[in-house]
């Protein structure tokens, strides 16, 4: 049977997806194209979002410090998604996002949106942390616009890669001794990332007379503490936890900076807001969305700690960024306890070209920069019981999914596209090392990610003993990819070069970073 036109994408309403290569913006992308509806996503560049894109997702340019670039971006909304935050940015974060929540709520409503969804956090304190109050007031600016706005609010997001979760795990994998400071008694309401995209998915369609501010949560109201016990338990990890008087927000923030330094930024915004107490108290979102049952805390985290390799693999790592801001971020604060190592420069080759030449890596052929520090590597692995270099490859010029590629296994290859090995060398840890390449018929950009997931303090101590010679080795190796595909040099991209990003000329720039979900 034919479908009929009320059947067909292009008469469905068109629903825009802002911060679509943020932890929750790419999932929400996701959900809505497999619900089957029209999708717009609006990001800052085009080119990093177009080759992970489905043919039917539409990518459009916006900024919201750009207040002209809205304009075509809003056009033809009907639903529109705020996922806006800049908590990466300087002191001057909260006065960014009301900026940038102004510019947008203002172009929606002369653009004829008929509704804005935006995901907000939770408090009703006197006296909210800077993080929630300017959460709140970026709710009040998109309620206040004339566009019925359904404001979401929700406290930690349980989810492999959210970044309260992650600065949960990253403590409890890396200290077997931990100081508790008197806040993390603090009651929380903790909510699994899928049912957050539930409910953003549910408030699109959901019957309103007038804007809403609608509490979500899971089905506890737990401490910070106990996150971190049960996060623990369900990783077999003995740990032990001594309550201490002296601790402040303050004081542990810097002590998180310490542990976990991508996350001192980010990190000391969302420590600052446990002094307020984020549960839900309004029983709207039972009434307004009776079909969803949110998961308890317990659920929430092993479901996490399931689907951690599915969304690995699904999220581009490298992406993670402010979604406020006129350039790049130097550090990807969207992010898990993994370690990232992330390099990119632009060939003026095809795609297919450029990937052939990292198909050809490994084995007789070498790895492009330093064979005698693999080979070297290689004879350490040997030693300790590892694969070592032996295996070779099973063909000089293709590769396929489960092949042995010296000591890594290709975990993944897409033609003309990516190509994914999972190390099966001695590490404490895990590792990976992943090209991407996207661009069109005149040039193409190679992106080269090594990512390390940690196991404990030792882990630690082999990543950041080692970053000398990654440096080395990852810089030399991709340089020799572009140099084997005969291709522009490839020129570093420092922080005066931004200018330079956004036009085809070779570069390099290079990140690491606590992995963002992406």
């Amino acid at each position: 049977m034919n479908p009929q036109p009320h059947d067909t994408l292009e008469s469905k309403p068109l629903r825009l997806v802002t911060g679509a290569t943020g932890y929750i913006g790419g999932r929400l992308v996701r959900a809505l194209h497999e619900r089957g509806d029209r999708v717009r996503c609006m990001v800052r560049r085009p080119e990093d979002a177009r080759g992970e894109a489905e043919s039917d997702i539409e990518i459009v340019c916006g900024d919201v410090n750009d207040p002209a670039s809205l304009t075509s971006a809003l056009d033809g909304v009907h639903t529109a998604y705020f996922l806006i935050h800049a908590m990466a940015g300087g002191d001057d974060f909260a006065r960014e996002e009301s900026e940038g929540a102004r510019n947008f709520a203002r172009a929606a409503a002369e653009a004829g949106v008929e509704r804005i969804v935006y995901l907000g956090g939770l408090g009703r304190s006197a006296e909210l942390s800077e993080h929630l109050e300017s959460r709140q007031e970026v709710g009040r600016i998109l309620r206040e616009s004339g566009v019925l706005t359904v404001e979401l609010r929700a406290s930690v997001i349980i989810g492999s890669g959210s970044l309260s979760f992650e600065l949960v795990r990253a403590l409890v994998e890396r200290l077997p001794v931990m100081l508790i400071p008197r806040w993390v008694a603090q009651r929380t309401q903790p909510i699994a990332v899928d049912d957050v995209l539930a409910y953003l998915l549910a408030a699109a369609d959901v019957a309103l007379a007038e804007s809403r501010v609608v509490e979500i949560g899971g089905a506890e109201q737990v401490s910070y503490l106990d996150l971190m016990r049960e996060y623990a338990a369900q990783r077999g990890l003995g740990r032990w936890f001594l309550k201490v008087p002296v601790l402040t927000p303050w004081l542990s923030s810097r002590w998180l900076g310490l542990i976990t330094p991508v996350y001192a930024r980010v990190g000391a915004k969302l420590i600052d807001s446990v002094r307020n107490e984020t549960v839900v108290k309004s029983q709207d979102a039972s009434v307004l969305f009776p079909s969803i049952h949110p998961r308890g805390m317990s659920d929430a985290i092993a479901l996490a700690m399931r689907n951690e390799d599915r969304e690995f693999a699904e999220t581009r790592w490298s992406d993670a960024s402010s979604s406020l801001g006129s350039t790049p971020t130097q550090v990807d604060v969207e992010s898990s306890s993994r370690l990232i190592d992330t390099r990119e420069t632009y060939v003026s080759r095809t795609p297919s070209a450029a990937f052939k030449a990292i198909e050809r890596i490994g084995g007789k052929a070498g790895w492009y920069y330093g064979n005698w520090m693999w080979q070297a590597r290689g004879g350490v692995d040997l030693l300790f019981g590892g694969a070592g270099m032996r295996r070779g490859r099973r063909h000089p010029d293709t590769l396929r999914r489960g092949d042995a590629l010296d000591f890594w296994r290709v975990e993944a290859v897409e033609p003309d596209h990516l190509l994914r090995l999972r190390a099966e060398m001695k590490v404490p840890g895990r590792a990976w090392l992943q090209f991407e390449v996207c661009g069109s018929g005149t040039g193409s950009t190679i992106r080269q990610t090594a990512i390390f997931e940690p196991r404990g303090l030792a882990g630690l101590l082999y990543w950041y003993a080692l970053l000398p010679v990654h440096g080395l080795i990852f810089g030399g190796m991709l340089r020799g990819i572009a140099k084997a595909g005969a291709v522009d040099d490839v020129t570093p991209l420092g922080p005066t070069d931004t200018a330079r990003a956004s036009r085809p000329a070779a570069r390099t720039s290079t990140r690491v970073a606590y992995d963002r979900r992406k």
